[in-house]
């Protein structure tokens, strides 16, 4: 733009304007986060529930619509072409056909199609078909079904029931009893609690069964808990209180015993795998190849540095060995293989060589082709697209603390970076590969999703979760940075500065931790809404992630093998030291706060890392090793009476002599999980040593506190916070 040599008058104005606008028009100033919209989500919203996509074939996806208060509505069928939207499903229409009581959104399953739903109510299963609004009971026994999943082809239903497996042909009517031998402590099915936990996933909700693609069997797991030890747990109401056992090995215990079953229908005879149930070892995750004629299921030592992949014959149990991988450290399932509808071999992710990387096997275990190398890990498979030969997956190759959609040749060439923008996204592919949905968020934006054709072009918004009232506000930025250590190492990092930051001033400093190994906490992503309520009021919100957090790839995590606790409180320690560097930094307000691995954090640092950290929260934490459960930490740890001098230095106990901070404990009476066991014995050592703590009990909660205790939760937390780090 050329500048002219005079202004006319109105020109005059408008610098008038710019160089004393309050003159003119009185400023508002910034709105304030308040506690209510920060940790009870109320209104004014910042942050608006989002209508997300899922795909529902290659043409169109669905959309969830809610109402203002986050109530499902109904699924609108979207074109990928045009971007119309039709009606797929009323869930007030489909309420009328329910009988009262039964929600049309709490279906335990449902048919692809939509067109047959499965409802738990009273206990019992029922059969809904929305077309002709019929509404079929299928079972009437006083145990309670669990866990229905409907086969592939939608006519069978499998579930279990005291402990043991049935099927239900839908079109029959017919019920299959598979097991009898259901018990206390035989399980069918239904997985055992430290499978649940730690191998199979939450995510599972106990089901320990698996359909074949062609419907027509059941392979599952069989759990003899009889030699795990009992864990009471003392549930507190009423006048009497109500003891709860519960079946948990902790390190260096007996395990259950575990076989797998095969069963077909409608001959409905078990074939069992050709496994020692008596051995001391795991086996879990079966996959049936596409054909439906084998399966494949993984063998680990009770050592944990060695697994195994065996093909199995459905028909006579036989098995045989087609992949063999052990490391030094430990080694961790496969839980998305990819077998190859052309029977050419199966695809796996693996940090065998310190990265999580994606391999092409023929069904014998021979290497066919390498498609991912180099210092970044593959983080999920979106895709095989087998028609157009392409693997689209997600992974944090070009920084650790974002991910991206990429895609790559069966062979390994053509490596492609699909999502451009620097973010975190989470993309789903859809089934014919033509397009992705992307859910997207960064430090300077909240989550979004767009639609992408596969080779990245942006097709149009999907929604985003940005209230428009956000920009009203005085809000702190998250800044992404690194912080070195003596070593060599650069700790991803990021803080939330207050939004008045004034470098001559000094701030209080919350380290917000999880700690666990593979476990990062620092990313692209746009803050929660707590933390930047806490900067606003004052405080320096931090987190650094420490070298086996995951960001250095299997080779950081490994370093921790043996030694759970060093090298977290280590590159802590060095973190407070960089930290105090920064003259705006109060040494004397370093506080730190996480729950689970993150209280077992929280405790170290305020004990073995008291010379640095002054005041902390720590919430249902481990505070000895030797009182978690035997699978996530021996896979870490080895056993006590093979690590004694890694188990001594890693209790919490054993440093409780040093606290000079300021410590609150919390914990559920009733964690199922880490039990209170573990907070109670931290107790007894701190008044041992005449130490000075808080605490506070949550009845009758688990590992997590919900509803109101939630809201107790957060409200003594940042009570705790406003007393000792500011003041008030």
């Amino acid at each position: 733009m050329t500048r002219k040599k005079s202004l006319p008058v109105v020109g005059l104005l408008v610098v008038f304007f710019w160089l004393a606008p309050s003159t003119i028009f009185p400023q508002v100033a910034p709105k304030k986060i308040t506690y209510e919209q920060a940790y009870l989500n109320k209104e004014p919203f910042l942050l608006k529930p989002m209508t997300t996509g899922f795909w529902l074939d290659d043409e169109s996806y669905l959309l969830r619509e809610r109402d203002e208060k986050g109530k499902m509505m109904r699924l609108l069928k979207v074109s990928v072409k045009t971007g119309e939207k039709t009606l797929f499903l009323d869930y007030s229409s489909l309420q009328k056909g329910l009988p009262e009581g039964v929600m049309a959104v709490a279906a335990a399953d449902m048919s692809p199609d939509y067109s047959r739903f499965i409802y738990q109510h009273q206990n019992d299963l029922f059969l809904y078909l929305p077309k002709t609004q019929v509404f079929r009971r299928l079972t009437a026994t006083p145990e309670e079904e669990k866990n229905p999943r409907l086969s592939p082809d939608s006519r069978y239903l499998a579930y279990t029931r005291a402990n043991n497996l049935y099927a239900f042909d839908l079109d029959s009517g017919l019920e299959y009893q598979i097991t009898a031998d259901g018990s206390d402590s035989i399980y069918n099915g239904w997985a055992s609690w430290v499978y649940y936990e730690e191998i199979l996933g939450r995510g599972s909700q106990y089901a320990a069964f698996w359909w074949s693609p062609d419907s027509r069997k059941i392979a599952f797991l069989r759990f003899d808990d009889s030699p795990v030890p009992v864990f009471p747990i003392f549930r507190s109401t009423g006048v009497h209180g109500e003891l709860e056992k519960e079946r948990y090995p902790k390190s260096g215990d007996p395990n259950p015993k575990v076989k797998l079953g095969i069963v077909a229908l409608p001959e409905n005879k078990i074939v069992w795998a050709d496994f020692d149930e008596n051995a001391d070892h795991y086996v879990a995750w079966p996959f049936w190849l596409p054909a439906s004629d084998r399966l494949t299921v993984q063998w680990m030592n009770r050592g944990q540095d060695r697994i195994k992949i065996f093909s199995v014959d459905p028909k006579t149990g036989g098995k045989e060995e087609i992949l063999d991988e052990k490391q030094a450290a430990w080694v961790e399932f496969f839980e998305d293989l990819y077998f190859f509808k052309d029977g050419s071999g199966f695809l796996l992710r693996s940090d065998v060589d310190g990265w999580r990387h994606l391999y092409y096997y023929d069904l014998k275990g021979k290497l066919k082709a390498r498609l991912t190398e180099g210092p970044w890990q593959v983080a999920s498979i979106g895709l095989v697209d087998e028609k157009n030969k392409w693997v689209y997956f997600n992974a944090n190759k070009e920084k650790s603390t974002e991910t991206g959609l990429y895609r790559v040749r069966f062979d390994g060439q053509g490596l492609e970076r699909l999502t451009k923008d620097p973010a975190s996204h989470f993309c789903q592919v859809s089934p014919g590969g033509s397009c992705f949905l992307d859910m997207s968020t960064s430090v300077d934006y909240p989550s979004k999703q767009d639609l992408y054709r596969s080779d990245g072009t942006w097709i149009r918004s999907v929604d985003n979760s940005e209230s428009p009232t956000l920009k009203e506000y005085a809000l702190g930025k998250k800044e992404l940075f690194t912080v070195p250590t003596e070593d060599g190492y650069a700790l991803p990092a990021y803080w939330i500065l207050p939004p008045d930051f004034d470098q001559s001033k000094k701030y209080p400093v919350i380290f917000t931790i999880y700690g666990g190994p593979g476990a990062p906490t620092v990313s692209n992503s746009y803050p929660p809404l707590s933390s930047l309520y806490l900067a606003q009021e004052g405080i320096i919100v931090l987190s650094v992630d420490h070298r086996g957090s995951g960001h250095f790839g299997k080779k950081g995590v490994a370093l921790m093998h043996r030694s759970l606790g060093k090298w977290e409180m280590n590159d802590l320690i060095q973190a407070v030291k960089w930290l105090r560097q920064k003259p705006f930094v109060d040494a004397a307000r370093i506080g730190i706060t996480g729950g689970s691995y993150g209280g077992y954090t929280t405790c170290l640092a305020l004990t073995y890392g008291a010379d640095y950290f002054t005041h902390g929260v720590a919430s249902s934490s481990v505070t000895d090793w030797k009182l978690y459960d035997s699978v996530y930490t021996e896979r870490y740890m080895d056993t006590p009476a093979e690590n004694k001098e890694g188990y001594e230095f890693g209790s919490v106990m054993t440093h409780a002599k040093k606290l000079k901070g300021v410590i609150l404990l919390e914990h559920g009476d009733m964690d199922d999980n880490v039990h209170m066991q573990n907070t109670l014995q931290f107790i007894d050592a701190l008044m041992d040593q005449d130490k000075v703590f808080e605490y506070m009990v949550f009845p009758n909660q688990r590992h997590g506190f919900g509803g109101k205790k939630r809201e107790n939760a957060s409200r003594r937390s940042v009570d705790f916070w406003f007393k000792h780090l500011l003041g008030r």
